[in-house]
């Protein structure tokens, strides 16, 4: 059993520690100043020690750390953590800024730790499979990559006036909060991000002034990309389709199906996909990061490849 500590237990930090001990592979310990958000964690879940001060935290032995804090303090948590030799989880996205990353990055290797970014896109079976098709090559050269994403956020996160979405200092905003997954998943199929432009404005959502609509067009190397996201339309959904030299393959997210197609006005070829819910996702993401650190694998976003992924952020704001 793997000791992991998570250190930050709003919505998503709770959902790592649920997932985590779903795993059955793991002891979770919580880091949370917040004394009522401490209590609650406490009693819902078997967690084995609870911390509101990190330095307090960090006397202990830990396998790894899993930060789940607000995205602008991710880095000088990280870098706190990562002095005192444990291994690394970061929640998405790695920063706001570039101020530190050089430093922690240089820390994690002078004392030969695993960092990992939790952009949970990677660990969908379906993400798994176009990167497959990718790599095996059986289309051709991927040369257009679209990406379509939209959802009613009042309805799934009806706090979001009240949390760090309202700031893009603290990585809110439709560009740092949503923006930045297909952006990493993009990347993570075509290759970084080399050319960008894009377009963003606050369009409909009440009560705050950040965006909630983005469009984009990229270049990784040769590949031509395509992606919008907004975030008040009433279907949830999400298409990720990939054009080949001799081939189309396509993941929609919400019908939870893949497809390929090579003949013109030909059918989809189905390719089956588990059902999973979306703790059972964050659960495989907590086991394939377990997987790292039994070193049986690679970590499936590194520090660097989150990096780049900020960087291109940082040119759309």
């Amino acid at each position: 059993m793997k000791k992991i500590l998570i250190v930050g237990t709003g919505s998503i930090g709770e959902r790592h520690v649920r997932c985590f001990l779903a795993t059955g592979r793991a002891e979770v310990s919580i880091c949370e100043p917040n004394s009522e958000l401490c209590s609650k964690i406490t009693k819902e879940y078997p967690v084995v020690n609870s911390f509101s001060d990190l330095h307090l935290a960090l006397e202990k032995r830990w396998d790894a750390a899993l930060v789940a804090t607000p995205a602008h303090t991710h880095i000088p948590i990280s870098l706190e953590i990562a002095n005192r030799g444990v291994h690394l989880f970061i929640e998405k996205p790695l920063s706001t800024t570039m101020d530190g990353i050089d430093v922690l990055m240089d820390r994690v290797n002078e004392k030969s730790l695993i960092a990992a970014v939790a952009y949970v896109w990677r660990a969908h079976p379906g993400i798994e499979w176009l990167k497959s098709v990718v790599l095996d090559g059986r289309f051709g050269d991927l040369k257009q990559q679209t990406i379509t994403s939209g959802q009613h956020f009042p309805f799934y996160r009806p706090a979001y006036r009240e949390i760090y979405y309202t700031d893009r200092e603290k990585g809110g905003g439709a560009i740092q909060d949503c923006l930045t997954h297909p952006l990493n998943f993009a990347e993570y199929l075509a290759g970084p991000i080399t050319k960008i432009v894009a377009d963003s404005d606050h369009q409909v959502l009440d009560g705050v002034t950040v965006e909630d609509t983005v469009h984009v067009l990229a270049r990784h190397g040769e590949t031509m990309g395509c992606y919008s996201v907004n975030q008040y339309q009433a279907p949830n959904e999400t298409t990720v389709t990939l054009v080949f030299e001799r081939g189309t393959a396509r993941f929609e997210v919400h019908e939870n199906r893949c497809g390929w197609m090579t003949e013109p006005g030909g059918t989809w070829n189905d390719v089956p996909l588990p059902e999973m819910d979306r703790d059972e996702w964050f659960t495989r993401q907590a086991n394939l990061f377990l997987d790292v650190l039994e070193r049986k694998s690679e970590p499936l976003c590194t520090l660097e490849e989150a990096l780049g992924t900020l960087i291109a952020t940082l040119k759309i704001l």
